[in-house]
């Protein structure tokens, strides 16, 4: 099987995650469809209905996040540098409009563009990654193609 990039906090983050799904949330999903079926008739019963729902996706979640961290691959980000390579915080300017901007290149698993997190399969990302400070990128994006200076990378 094929390994899972992740750094130490996106482990941390999905092992968090697991460990409240299975001490948490699914107990109380259990819970809510105990009581729902104390309502009496399951076949219009919109309580129970809602709880199965949410039973079936937090039972997918933690067989899903079970197989990423059993999977994973840790890689220490702060012992890495050079150019830009999985792990890389990338400080990027719009040569356009002279926007700056800040990812750092992750696993598909821990990416979250509002923390600043993209993915490594990500087209800006494949961009990026074996470039260098000081380089220009051209990325080809659904909104059109932007291009953008590499103004540091930082392995933190």
């Amino acid at each position: 099987m094929e390994k899972i990039p992740l750094t130490a906090r996106g482990f941390a983050d999905l092992d968090a995650e697991l460990k409240k799904l299975k001490t948490e949330e699914r107990p109380a999903v259990i819970r809510a469809i105990a009581e729902a079926r104390e309502h009496g008739d399951l076949s219009e019963n919109a309580e129970y209905h809602a709880a199965r729902e949410r039973q079936g996706f937090i039972e997918g979640r933690i067989k899903e996040l079970e197989t990423v961290i059993g999977r994973a691959r840790i890689i220490d980000v702060a012992s890495l540098s050079g150019g830009v390579k999985f792990g890389a915080t990338v400080e990027l300017v719009d040569e356009e409009t002279d926007e700056r901007k800040s990812f750092q290149i992750v696993g598909e698993y821990e990416a979250d563009l509002e923390a600043g997190r993209i993915s490594m399969k990500s087209p800006l990302a494949r961009a990026l990654i074996g470039r260098e400070e000081g380089d220009s990128v051209e990325v080809h994006t659904p909104g059109g193609t932007r291009c953008y200076e590499i103004v540091a990378v930082r392995f933190v």
